[in-house]
């Protein structure tokens, strides 16, 4: 604990926050509150998790405890995931807790507690594991996971007004009336992130999201989508698009430094709160074939440490190698954070370019207009303006290796900024070369 304390205040005394992961779905078959509630007396972690009747056949997602209580216990993902007990939306089983109940409340108290104890320590805030997913068998919207979280809120936010909450949930229209400050726009749940960023197994070259070079991509779903969510959300809390993360593969060797530019150039341009991936400032690649640790699964890969510089463990431990919990990126030629430091096109000062051309620009910022004004389905590129202080851009990026061209509202001004290919604006009539990035002024 006091190594923590020790993170909290350095990153305070330099103007940083910090956000924990909450997992309030499951927690460790080895944590104190589950040990409790797996013994056959009663006590007041009896209905903290979820359990079956002794008379109860083991299926997936049920299995058999250790401790001396009958029956199974319910869990998410592994059977070293006990799930807390936050009810059913829909009783099926005389075992089955409904939502509301006295018995899901003190769960929600536990949960509460447990968020108290770390903002007390100093923490900023959370990103939240898997919050939709609270309420077994809820419904369509997510009804009863919702009120679960407005439950837990307003007590929070009372006493912790400065505190910060990021979903992941992936709907934003759902989440943030939870409760959520942010929403991480996601793979899951919505269609908009997979069909701009997500590759998939980086060796399926069927896999051609709008941020690929092929040009196959289909920015429409996305724009209608993620316009809809920022109308139902707008002013009351933030959407949040990812470079990537620890759920995701990482970008495939195909993708070059200029493809990965691009996409960053479009998420630093957009609205809401940009998060990046540990790794994705340095252009950190999937590490395939590597053996699952925890279940991570095909995950593994994006998961390795980081990598610092060319010393041992690319200075991210001074262990020997094989006591590493997941191996280093064997390549040699593995980019790090010294070498790109120092090389002036590296993806590293690219990052820290896009993000202080964010601040520099009202139009560009968190709360400012945003507003589609060329997507079209499986057609390239995509145009949107952004307005605020004063302050009027148009926007536009065409990550396909193949020139394209699309119709302005209006003629623009000079360019801000542009990145790759060529760009000219004649009339109404924009003309991109290939895997080319402009911000003009209007």
């Amino acid at each position: 604990m006091a190594d923590m304390e020790k993170l909290i205040a350095e990153m305070h005394r330099r103007g940083m926050h910090l956000l924990l992961d909450l997992v309030p779905g499951h927690t460790s078959e080895e944590h104190e509150w589950f040990l409790k509630s797996s013994q056959k007396e009663p006590n007041e972690y009896s209905d903290r998790y979820i359990w079956t009747t002794p008379d109860t056949k083991i299926v997936f997602g049920l299995n058999k405890a250790r401790g001396t209580r009958e029956g199974l216990y319910h869990y998410n993902f592994y059977p070293i995931q006990p799930s807390l007990n936050y009810g059913f939306a829909k009783v099926t089983q005389p075992w089955q807790t409904p939502a509301g109940a006295p018995a899901v409340q003190k769960t929600i108290e536990g949960v509460k507690d447990i968020i108290r104890f770390w903002l007390q320590k100093g923490v900023d805030g959370f990103r939240v594991d898997m919050a939709f997913s609270l309420v077994k068998d809820d419904g369509p919207g997510r009804p009863e996971t919702i009120k679960v979280w407005q439950k837990i809120f307003p007590d929070i936010y009372r006493e912790f007004p400065e505190a910060a909450f990021v979903s992941e949930w992936g709907v934003p229209s759902e989440s943030i009336p939870a409760g959520f400050n942010m929403d991480f726009y996601l793979q899951m749940n919505a269609q908009g992130f997979s069909k701009l960023f997500d590759f998939g197994d980086p060796e399926d070259l069927d896999a051609t999201p709008f941020f690929d070079p092929r040009g196959k991509g289909d920015p429409k779903v996305f724009a209608e989508e993620y316009t809809d969510f920022l109308a139902k959300t707008k002013g009351k809390g933030y959407i949040c698009l990812i470079t990537g993360n620890h759920d995701i593969f990482r970008r495939p060797k195909s993708i070059r430094d200029l493809d990965i530019k691009l996409a960053y150039a479009f998420i630093y341009t957009m609205p809401g709160i940009p998060f990046l991936y540990y790794g994705d400032e340095i252009g950190m690649r999937q590490i395939n074939d590597l053996y699952p640790v925890e279940g991570s699964m095909f995950r593994t890969g994006a998961r390795t440490p980081m990598q610092w510089d060319t010393g041992k463990n690319a200075g991210f431990s001074t262990a020997e190698e094989d006591d590493l919990y997941l191996p280093l990126d064997p390549d040699e030629n593995r980019p790090n954070v010294a070498q790109e430091e120092q090389a002036p096109n590296s993806i590293l000062n690219f990052v820290k370019e896009i993000i202080a051309l964010r601040k520099e620009n009202p139009a560009l910022g968190n709360t400012a207009d945003f507003r589609i004004l060329f997507a079209q389905e499986n057609t390239y590129p995509l145009v949107y303006e952004r307005e605020g202080s004063g302050q009027k851009l148009i926007v536009a990026v065409n990550p396909a290796a193949r020139a394209c061209e699309a119709t302005l509202p209006h003629p623009v001004g000079d360019i801000l900024y542009s990145l790759g290919g060529k760009v000219d604006a004649s009339g109404c009539t924009l003309q991109m070369e290939g895997e080319s990035f402009v911000i003009y002024q209007v």
